[in-house]
């Protein structure tokens, strides 16, 4: 049987205007990238959540570019299909040049084929894809910003700030960012961001009428202690690690995952 093609952005851009849902995944290494990409997962996110997860932190603040290039490396060589995205660590983008520098180091070293980068930083998401690096946004809860925020906590649910996050996502869609991660925002929030957005936008805690959705790998396989309410362990009712990715993997594309339990 002949491998599927590797996955692009116009491919995950189809899929938003077929109404097809996108399931996206964390991976940071070759063995967990083979399984997940077999199990036919759209997206996978070599996210600074190792951190925490990999790492051993409290928070993804300690994570370095050399880290982020080191665990792009390792899951880019063993995918075929799936569409790698990569995460700028915490004060690696604080102006467009240095946020450009660290993303050719993503892309050229890492593999990745896109960068993901926390809150509204239009100048440099425009920056960014003028040198031809394509960019994914992240609103709502911020983990990079965590001494800012206090807690991992809901954003959006003020009508102020629900207005701001609004936009700022047409904003970043405006500086010429593909796709937008939400993450911890009231689902009728997300779902108005996702209609007005014609560039897809993938959940996290944002309900069911994202685009597509995310989550940790840890977290899906019921590894962390303590889980957000917004993750579910899909090894618990699976007989394998590769089952669980799966049955995720079809939870999400027929729109089973989230449940209004996994929402807010």
């Amino acid at each position: 049987m002949k491998p599927s093609p590797a996955l692009t952005l116009k491919d995950l851009q189809a899929m938003k205007r077929s109404g097809e849902k996108i399931s996206c995944l964390t991976a940071y290494d070759a063995s967990f990238s083979a399984v997940i990409d077999q199990a036919g997962i759209d997206i996978m996110l070599v996210g600074d959540s190792l951190g925490m997860t990999v790492q051993g932190h409290c928070s993804t603040l300690p994570v370095s570019i050399s880290d982020m290039v080191y665990h792009s490396q390792c899951v880019s060589r063993t995918r075929s299909r799936s569409f790698v995205m990569t995460d700028l660590p915490f004060m690696s983008y604080a102006t467009p040049l240095q946020a450009a520098k660290n993303a050719a180091k993503l892309m050229q070293s890492g593999g990745a084929q896109m960068v993901k980068l926390e809150g509204a930083n239009v100048e440099t998401i425009r920056f960014l894809v003028t040198q031809g690096i394509p960019v994914c946004g992240h609103l709502g809860l911020l983990p990079q910003h965590i001494n800012q925020l206090g807690s991992y906590s809901v954003q959006g649910k003020e009508p102020a700030q629900a207005e701001q996050i609004l936009a700022d996502a047409l904003a970043i869609e405006q500086a010429g960012a593909q796709l937008l991660v939400l993450e911890c925002i009231p689902a009728q929030l997300a779902k108005t961001i996702s209609q007005q957005l014609t560039i897809p936008t993938i959940g996290i805690g944002a309900g069911i009428d994202c685009d597509g959705q995310v989550l940790v790998l840890h977290d899906m396989l019921g590894i962390t202690p303590h889980t957000a309410r917004f993750s579910k362990n899909f090894l618990a009712d699976a007989p394998s690690i590769s089952a669980a990715i799966g049955n995720y993997h079809q939870a999400v594309k027929q729109a089973q995952f989230p449940a209004p339990e996994h929402s807010y």
